[in-house]
């Protein structure tokens, strides 16, 4: 505990404390000897950058809860390895300073239920750039996080609905090699419901 402390800066009273807090997970022990590893280290950093950016430590301990409990990487990435989305690595502190304000343990659960988060050890995985980008766009912009992930869990329902429909066509009317012929025509399904969306806002921005 001692070198812990020493390496992260901090006493080994307040390392104890953040024990006691549940804040960092107990001990490997061998006998009487308790072992803490770059895990806890990792930690003890994480909510000093988090104290610094104004979170008080019942929220950092709700975080932490939330963070533990949230999904593996290896399953958020489990659709398949074809994909065109750029996964991006952030630590809890990064994280933060994209949403600031409105990283939450609720946003970052139902990040993680939509599946737009998932864990890999100290760090947290966005499952494509494009999206943590368009979101801490929003969020900028004064939307809240709560409502940008209400909306695209909306948005994934209809995404979804898009390529079932776009598939059941091409496997309807094309012959048996319709899954080549997919995967080659992605790019023609992403400009019509790139070119749809387009019309579909001009019509309702010329209504109001």
């Amino acid at each position: 505990m001692e070198e812990l402390a020493r390496e992260a800066g901090i006493t080994v009273r307040t390392v104890r404390f953040y024990r006691e807090r549940g804040l960092i997970p107990p001990p490997r022990r061998e006998g009487r000897i308790a072992w803490y590893d770059t895990h806890h280290l990792a930690r003890l950093r994480t909510i000093a950058a988090l104290l610094e950016r104004g979170h008080t430590l019942n929220g950092i301990a709700e975080l932490s809860d939330a963070f533990d409990k949230g999904r593996d990487v290896g399953e958020l990435l489990g659709f398949g390895e074809s994909t065109e989305e750029q996964p991006v690595r952030l630590t809890p502190e990064e994280l933060a300073d994209h949403f600031a304000g409105e990283v939450t343990p609720e946003n970052l659960a139902a990040a993680m239920d939509l599946g737009y988060l998932g864990t890999d050890g100290d760090e947290i995985v966005h499952i494509s750039r494009r999206l943590l980008d368009a979101s801490s766009t929003l969020v900028r912009k004064g939307v809240p996080l709560a409502a940008v992930l209400e909306a695209g869990e909306r948005v994934r329902e209809h995404a979804d609905a898009l390529a079932e429909l776009f598939i059941t066509v091409m496997r309807t009317h094309t012959p048996d090699t319709a899954e080549v012929e997919i995967e080659e025509l992605r790019p023609v399904a992403k400009s019509v419901v790139e070119a749809e969306l387009s019309m579909a806002l001009d019509r309702r921005l010329n209504q109001t």
